[in-house]
C-alpha cells in the first residue's frame, strides 16, 4: 500500500573486513595446512593418494580431478594448484606421520559480503577419520571467523556424495538445499548440496571443536569419548 515502508533485510550492523586469506601455514596442534607446493608435497601426496594406497573412489570419484596416471602429471597439477589465488589450496601435513596426507582450499573468496568456502577436501586412507583431520578443518573455520571476520562460511559438495553430506552436518554446517543440475564434472551431470555456518552460529560451533578436540575426549588408544556430532546436535 502506498505509504508503508519496504520489507528489507536486517542492517548490518558490523561490515566485512575485505580481508583475504594469506598464502600461509596455519597451524594446529596435530596438523598443519602449508600453502600448496609441487617441490615439498608432490612425492608425498602422490603416494599416499595413488596405488596401492588408495581405494580411489574414496578420493577421486566426486573430484573434478583425478586419480593422474603418474606423479609427474600430478606435479605438473599441484604448479597451477600453487598460483592460484582463488581456490587457495594447502597441503595438509599430519603431525604425527610428519607427511603430507591431503589437501583442502578456500575458495569462491569474496571478502566485501564476508563470504568464503571451504572445499576441494581430500584426505589419503592415512588420514581419514582422525583428530587431525577434523582439526584442519576446524582452523580453516577459525581463521574465517575469529581472524578474518567473514560472515559466512560455505560447504558445496555433489548431491550424490554421501560421505561428504554426512561430514558437512557433523561438523556444524547446516543443510539449505539442492541446487540441480548446478555442474558438469567428468561428462556428467552434479546436482550440488549446499550447506553454510554463520558467523552467529559459530561461537557455539568453535565451543562443539574445541571440546571434541581436546587430549581428555580421547582414550589411550586415541578412541573419542563423545563424538563431534554428539555435540554440534547438542548445541542447535
Amino acid at each position: 500500500m502506498a505509504g508503508e515502508e519496504p520489507i528489507l533485510g536486517a542492517v548490518v550492523e558490523r561490515l566485512p573486513s575485505g580481508e583475504r586469506p594469506a598464502r600461509a601455514p596455519i597451524v594446529g596442534r596435530r596438523i598443519t595446512l602449508e600453502p600448496v607446493d609441487p617441490a615439498t608435497h608432490g612425492a608425498e601426496l602422490y603416494a599416499l593418494s595413488h596405488g596401492d594406497a588408495d581405494p580411489e573412489a574414496e578420493i577421486w570419484t566426486y573430484m573434478p580431478y583425478g586419480p593422474f596416471p603418474e606423479q609427474a602429471s600430478f606435479e605438473d597439477w599441484l604448479k597451477d594448484r600453487q598460483a592460484s589465488e582463488d581456490p587457495l589450496f594447502f597441503a595438509l601435513r599430519d603431525h604425527k606421520s610428519g607427511k603430507a596426507a591431503g589437501m583442502a582450499s578456500y575458495l569462491r573468496i569474496t571478502p566485501e559480503m564476508g563470504v568464503i568456502e571451504i572445499g576441494h577436501i581430500w584426505f589419503a586412507p592415512a588420514l581419514q577419520r582422525t583428530a587431525a583431520a577434523t582439526e584442519a578443518l576446524f582452523l580453516m573455520a577459525r581463521l574465517a571467523f575469529d581472524e578474518l571476520s567473514y560472515r559466512r562460511l560455505e560447504w558445496k559438495c555433489n548431491a550424490l556424495n554421501e560421505g561428504s553430506r554426512q561430514a558437512a552436518l557433523r561438523l556444524g554446517f547446516t543443510f539449505e538445499g539442492i541446487f540441480r543440475q548446478h555442474l558438469i564434472v567428468k561428462g556428467r551431470n552434479r546436482d550440488s548440496a549446499w550447506y553454510s555456518i554463520l558467523d552467529g552460529e559459530w561461537p557455539r560451533l568453535r565451543g562443539c571443536f574445541e571440546e571434541w578436540l581436546a587430549e581428555e575426549n580421547f582414550d589411550e588408544a586415541g578412541k573419542q569419548k563423545v563424538s563431534l556430532s554428539a555435540l554440534t546436535r547438542a548445541s542447535d
